[in-house]
Formats: C-alpha cells, sequence, structure tokens
C-alpha cells in the first residue's frame, strides 16, 4: 500500500489531484472550527463541558458535520442538506414526469438535474439554519446550557447567522463538486468520510481512557471486521445471466455468447440508514419544542418520547430502527431500480 501511495505522488498528475483534494479537506475541517458570527465560543465550549449532549437530538447530524454543528461554526449544517436534496431529487424523478424526461436525456438533462439540487440544497440549509438558530437562542441545542450561546439575539445578528450558516452549506457543496471534478473520486462521499473519521480519535480515546487497553483492542478488531463486512456487502453482485442468439452473416455464424448483468445486492447503500434516523429524529424534535422552559413537568407523551424514542440503547428504539431501515430500503429500491430499464 505504502509503494501504491509513493506511485501516485511520483506521477505528476495524480500528485496535483492528490493535493488538490486534501487541501479542500482541510479547508473544511477548519471551517468546522470558526465560529459563526454572534455566537459566544467560550460560552459553546462551556456547555460542552457540560456533557449534556450525550444522545441528544442533533447527534446524527453532528457525526455528520464532524462536529461543527454542537461547535455553531460556520459550517455547522455539513453535508446533511445536500444529502437530503439528492434523495428527494432521485424520488421526484418517479413523482414529476419532467424530472424522469430529464433524467434520460443523458448530460444535458443530467445537469439540469444537478442545478435543481443545488437550488434545493440552499433552501433545505436555509430551513435547518433557521431551526438551528431557535434551538441555540433557547438553549436546547446543547442540552438546556446555562450560558447563552448567542448573547445578542438581536434581529439582525439573527438574520446574519442564518445567512451564515446557509452560504457555509453551499460552500460544502460547491467545495464537494470541485474535489468531484479537480480532485480525486466522489467529493461528496469524501466529505462525509471525513466528517465522520474526524470523531474517531475523540472516541477511540475516550475507550481507552475509561474502559481499558483490553477493550479498546477488542473495538479496533471489531472495526476491523465490520469495515470487511460492510466492504463485502458493498462490492457484493447478483450476476442475471443474458445468452446471445446466433445470427447468420455470410457463410459466418455470429454471436451465441453468454454473459451476466451485474446488480448490486446493497442498491440502496446507506439512504434507508439515513431515512430511518431522519423519521426517528422526528418524535424527539416534536417533543424538545414542547418541553416547557420555565421548569414545569412536561406533558406525558413528551415524557415517553424521551424515554422510549430519545435514546439509542432502548430495545422498542431499535425495534423502530430496525423496521424503518428494511421499510425504506424496499420503498428506495423499488422507487430507483427500474427492471423494465435494464
Amino acid at each position: 500500500m505504502l509503494s501504491a501511495i509513493g506511485r501516485a505522488f511520483r506521477t505528476p498528475d495524480l500528485r496535483r489531484k492528490l493535493l488538490f483534494t486534501l487541501g479542500i479537506i482541510t479547508i473544511f475541517r477548519l471551517g468546522a472550527f470558526i465560529p459563526a458570527p454572534g455566537v459566544d465560543y467560550g460560552n459553546v465550549q462551556q456547555c460542552l463541558e457540560l456533557g449534556n449532549t450525550e444522545g441528544g437530538l442533533y447527534q446524527f447530524v453532528n457525526l455528520f458535520s464532524g462536529g461543527a454543528l454542537l461547535q455553531v461554526s460556520i459550517f455547522a449544517l455539513g453535508i446533511m442538506p445536500y444529502i437530503t436534496a439528492s434523495i428527494i431529487t432521485q424520488l421526484l424523478r418517479v413523482v414529476i414526469p419532467r424530472f424522469q424526461e430529464l433524467h434520460q436525456e443523458g448530460a444535458q438533462g443530467q445537469s439540469r438535474l444537478t442545478q435543481y439540487t443545488r437550488y434545493l440544497t440552499i433552501a433545505l440549509g436555509l430551513l435547518n439554519a433557521t431551526t438551528l438558530v431557535s434551538l441555540a437562542r433557547s438553549g436546547a441545542l446543547l442540552g438546556n446550557c446555562p450560558v447563552p450561546l448567542i448573547p445578542d439575539d438581536s434581529i439582525i445578528t439573527i438574520i446574519l447567522l442564518i445567512i451564515t450558516l446557509t452560504a457555509g452549506t453551499g460552500l460544502i457543496m460547491w467545495m464537494g463538486e470541485l474535489i468531484t471534478e479537480k480532485g480525486v473520486g466522489n467529493g461528496m462521499s469524501l466529505l462525509i468520510f471525513t466528517a465522520i473519521a474526524a470523531g474517531f480519535p475523540t472516541s477511540l480515546g475516550e475507550i481507552l481512557r475509561t474502559q481499558g487497553a483490553t477493550v479498546f483492542a477488542f473495538v479496533l478488531a471489531m472495526g476491523v471486521v465490520v469495515v470487511a463486512l460492510v466492504i463485502f456487502v458493498e462490492q457484493s453482485q447478483r450476476r442475471i445471466p443474458v445468452q446471445y442468439a446466433k445470427r447468420m452473416v455470410g457463410r459466418r455464424t455470429l454471436g451465441g455468447s453468454s454473459t451476466y448483468i451485474p446488480i448490486k445486492v446493497n442498491m440502496a447503500g446507506v439512504i434507508p440508514v439515513i431515512f430511518a434516523s431522519s423519521m426517528l429524529y422526528l418524535p424527539s424534535l416534536i417533543a424538545q419544542f414542547n418541553t416547557p422552559q420555565d421548569g414545569t413537568a412536561p406533558a406525558e407523551w413528551v415524557n415517553w418520547i424521551t424515554t422510549y424514542l430519545t435514546s439509542g440503547d432502548h430495545p422498542l428504539y431499535m425495534a423502530l430502527y430496525f423496521l424503518l431501515i428494511v421499510f425504506f430500503t424496499y420503498f428506495y429500491v423499488a422507487i430507483t431500480f427500474n427492471p423494465d430499464e435494464v
């Protein structure tokens, strides 16, 4: 592997692409630690040290943003608005015939669909930024933090903060497209991996500190096994045999060969997991906005949601998570995979 990396850096064109990709990733990670305007960075760190965000409402989105969400940085929304917009655009191909026509027109139609995805990403970023700022103003974002995250909550500051977060989403989308065009690999996938992998050192260090070297080694071994199994399933194919009929051309017989159509076993990828997680966060979001801030006891249904549908280790939560993943896998593949087209 090291020799392959060395050969890659000795090739001028490949070296340029690799350095360009690493530069974009560096900018992406730096943006995760630049506070958004109007946010008190010291108060944010003080709230994070209290440890009230474990299992909170936005842990999943925080994972995809590389920790930028709970830092309330300029890249707080991360790549999630673009992922959601891409999924919605794919699903709309079934509902809106025009989208399906654009999909079948080739490069020109795909360019139009990409443009629609960009517009939808900005719209979703604006919506998510407004929600994030509302939670930050109320202190609910970091587990009812006692100090204000936005000391000056004037209308000018709030508007500037929303615009900055939305612009951060647009910048991340642009950087991902730059990697795809001028770098190495799929830019959005690389940024998602970078955001998730950024939390590995902290998590592994915490396991080593609290659980000891034995558990730490076991977790590393399990991680390697899980990655290997995921790659195995991702690369697996169901090969549908195809037999070409023979035909006569003059005195010669042509054709009669056999081949196969490779169909991926996991056609939906990680999208069902994202869908299922998003659906399970909706009850938590509703309960969060209906929790009294004056110290009075919340309603019974709020307590029920907080008990059963917030913590990821509850059996009911895990059962619903599993069923939703199965459902969305079937739903997504049934919509996006057309056997007649194949």
